[in-house]
This record gives C-alpha cells, sequence and structure tokens, in this order.
C-alpha cells in the first residue's frame, strides 16, 4: 500500500511533465530574471546607501564615541566617560545656546508655516497668469541664494547707521533701529532674516498641498455654503494637514541647526543673545580645540532634534488627515 502511493505521484509528475515540458525551464527562468532584477535594484541603491553610511551614519557615530574622550588633534584621545556631559550641563554658555535655538525655532518655525501657507493660498486665488509667476518667482528667488551671502548682505542692511533699512525708516520719521546691536532686536533680526529665507520653500509645499485638494470636495463646501474663514478651518487645513506636518517637522530639524545667519550677522551677540547651540559647538571644536566637548553638545542636539521629531509624528495622528 504504501510502495503504491508513491508510483501514483511519480506517474501524476510526469504525466504533467509531459502534458508541459518546458514548464520547469520558465520557472527557473522566471525566478532567476527575478534574481537579477533584485540585484540590479541594489546595485542602483549601493552609491546612496554607501554615501549615507559613510557621510551620515559614520559621523554621528564617530561622534558618540568621540563625546566620551577628552581630544585636542594633537595629543592622544583621554577615556572621560561621561565628564563632557556633565560639564555640558552645568556650562552656563552651552545652555544658553540650547535655549536660544528653542526660542529662534518656537518663533521662525511657526512665522514660516504660517506665511507659506497664507503666501500659498494667494497664490491659488484668481489672478492673471503672469502676476502669479511674477509673485511665485520672487518669493522663490531668496532660495537661489546661500545662506552666508544672505546673511551678508542683510547684516549691511539692517547696520544701525548706514543701513538701508534704518535709512528709509528715517525718511518716515522713525528713528534709527539698533537691528544688531540690542539683544531684543538682534533676535528679530536673525528671526526675519530665516523667514525671507525659507519662507519660499514652505509656500511651494503648501502649494503644492492645495493643488492636492479634491475640487470636488471645495463644490461641495460651496453648496453647503462654507466661506471665508469657516471654509478655511474645516476644509482647507485639515485637507493641507499632511503638508503642515512635513514643514512643521523639516523647519524645526533646519532651525535647530542654524548657523550662518547669526554667525555672520551678530557673531552670536550682543554678549550671548544670537549665540545658538551649533555655534556652541563650532566654537568649542574648532575655535577651543576641544574636539570631545564639541561631540558632546553635537550629540545632545541630535538626540533633541530626534526627540522633537518622534513628539511630532506621535502627535500628528491626532490632528493630521490623511485622504
Amino acid at each position: 500500500m504504501s510502495s503504491e502511493a508513491p508510483t501514483a505521484q511519480h506517474n501524476e509528475l510526469h504525466t504533467h511533465r509531459s502534458a508541459n515540458p518546458f514548464a520547469w525551464l520558465t520557472e527557473n527562468t522566471l525566478q532567476g530574471m527575478a534574481r537579477r532584477k533584485a540585484l540590479l535594484g541594489y546595485l542602483f541603491l549601493a552609491p546612496t546607501m554607501l554615501g549615507i553610511l559613510i557621510f551620515t551614519a559614520g559621523p554621528v557615530v564617530f561622534s558618540f564615541v568621540l563625546s566620551l574622550f577628552r581630544w585636542n588633534v594633537f595629543s592622544p584621545p583621554e577615556w572621560v566617560g561621561a565628564a563632557n556631559y556633565a560639564r555640558m550641563f552645568a556650562d552656563s554658555r552651552a545652555l544658553t545656546g540650547f535655549w536660544n535655538s528653542f526660542v529662534f525655532v518656537f518663533f521662525a518655525v511657526a512665522l514660516q508655516v504660517a506665511l507659506g501657507l497664507l503666501l500659498a493660498m494667494i497664490l491659488q486665488a484668481r489672478m492673471p497668469t503672469w502676476l502669479r509667476y511674477t509673485y511665485r518667482t520672487s518669493f522663490l528667488l531668496p532660495m537661489l541664494m546661500s545662506g552666508a551671502a544672505t546673511a551678508i548682505v542683510l547684516g549691511y542692511m539692517l547696520h544701525k547707521e548706514f543701513g538701508a533699512v534704518n535709512y528709509y525708516l528715517g525718511r518716515l520719521g522713525i528713528s534709527p533701529i539698533p537691528w544688531l546691536t540690542e539683544p531684543g532686536w538682534a533676535m528679530v533680526s536673525i528671526i526675519l532674516s530665516y523667514l525671507w529665507l525659507a519662507t519660499g520653500f514652505t509656500m511651494i509645499l503648501f502649494i503644492g498641498g492645495l493643488t492636492n485638494i479634491s475640487t470636488e470636495i471645495l463644490d461641495a463646501a460651496d453648496v453647503d455654503g462654507a466661506q471665508g474663514f469657516t471654509r478655511f478651518w474645516h476644509i482647507t487645513l485639515p485637507l493641507v494637514s499632511p503638508t503642515l506636518l512635513f514643514a512643521a517637522v523639516t523647519g524645526v530639524i533646519g532651525g535647530l541647526q542654524v548657523f550662518d545667519l547669526p554667525y555672520i550677522m551678530t557673531r552670536g551677540g550682543p554678549g550671548d543673545s544670537t549665540r545658538t547651540a551649533v555655534m556652541v559647538m563650532y566654537e568649542s571644536a574648532f575655535k577651543n580645540m576641544e574636539i570631545g566637548y564639541g561631540s558632546t553638545i553635537a550629540v545632545v542636539l541630535f538626540l533633541i532634534i530626534l526627540a522633537v521629531t518622534a513628539g511630532q509624528f506621535g502627535l500628528s495622528k491626532r490632528w493630521v488627515f490623511y485622504q
């Protein structure tokens, strides 16, 4: 009985192969093609993955390692463990740098997102095509300039004595404003400069988000009588919430790493009023040659960015609406 079952299976398999003698060849060929396609995909991904490992993941891991050492480049590294972290949390200048970064991000990102959405909605309104392209180009031009070039130009324009801004304010009867020489005004100047440089990118994001809103939904809102702020709050804002999340996340990440504008325009002054965490990291690592301590600040900043980004995505479940 047991010997008949294998014989029956063998006969069935032989009959199947006799009906289609190339079935096994076709199956093997398809498997080979699938393997070659997968290998080709990995080959195309290899340069990008290699670049990430060498220029992103590698430096991050190396910074973690360096933060546990005291090293000035000229002498061998000395193991100090968590001493650099204890020093950072007792360093008033480093804490001030982190505080200034938080203040900058809070105001700059909020204004950047709000202005980007406002400009995108204005550009979506009915207007001549040439006028729309003119406005769009004028808002995008700052994106073509580097942060360093922007800082140099705006630094001269905001100069208290001979800057163009104070000159025209004087023509209006307004006294010269110490844009870069008083702590409060200096931070305002950095924020305004950042908005001029970065709002165009946010505007483009929201233009894409507004364009993707279904016309059927908007037509239904018109039929129901939703107009003005009611339509914006209950229809437009929920439908662009994924774009809003992306703009907020990228804005916070970029804002916490701001360096060029305060470094060139104010050198972190007056006092330490505009000195950011990245500036403290740079000065510690490359001016004072305390590579380990500078790496410690970089690691803490990385962890803060990671935590804030995770928090944004976690809270997004409550207010982001995906169509």
